[in-house]
């Protein structure tokens, strides 16, 4: 069993797997996902337009304790938010990797591998463009079927210490 930054153990065994009916219990898994997160952190969205990506970062915002209103970073690439006042509040950094297209140079011009060791770093569209910015990061799939607003969400810890 691996050990987490904190000394506690941790079990990179099976994906996780949720079904999310509304916005609303999208939002609540990343505020439970937040509890897992510390500063040097990578979360890796990866799910088609519409699949709740943008929702859960806003969970997981709250639940860091962030400042400000969390949307989508789509033409500005990435979105710095401060942590709150509160004891325990983490920085986010919010990207949205979708315009690169896995465009390594503009991806290093963000510095996101600077913003790692005091944030949490969560990037939409990441999947197989992120992934070298950090050892191990969680990975978290959302799915919508068509004609549904239910999602499902997998979500597992990617990589080791």
């Amino acid at each position: 069993m691996a050990e987490r930054r904190d000394g506690a153990p941790e079990d990179q065994g099976e994906a996780e797997r949720r079904e999310l009916p509304t916005v609303a219990d999208t939002e609540a898994l990343g505020r439970e996902l937040a509890a897992e997160l510390r500063p040097g952190d990578l979360v890796v969205l990866d799910g088609p337009l519409g699949a709740g990506k943008t929702a859960l970062t806003r969970g997981i915002a709250a639940g860091l304790g962030v400042e400000g209103r969390v949307s989508s970073p789509t033409f500005i690439i990435a979105r710095q938010h401060r942590a709150g006042a509160a004891p325990g509040s983490i920085p986010l950094v919010h990207v949205d990797a979708y315009r690169l297209g896995g465009d390594l140079d503009e991806l290093d011009a963000l510095d996101l591998d600077a913003d790692l060791h005091e944030s949490v770093v969560v990037v939409e569209w990441g999947l197989g463009v992120v992934e070298h910015l950090a050892d191990r990061h969680l990975r978290v799939r959302l799915h919508r079927e068509a004609e549904s607003e239910t999602r499902t969400a997998t979500w597992e810890w990617v990589g080791q210490y």
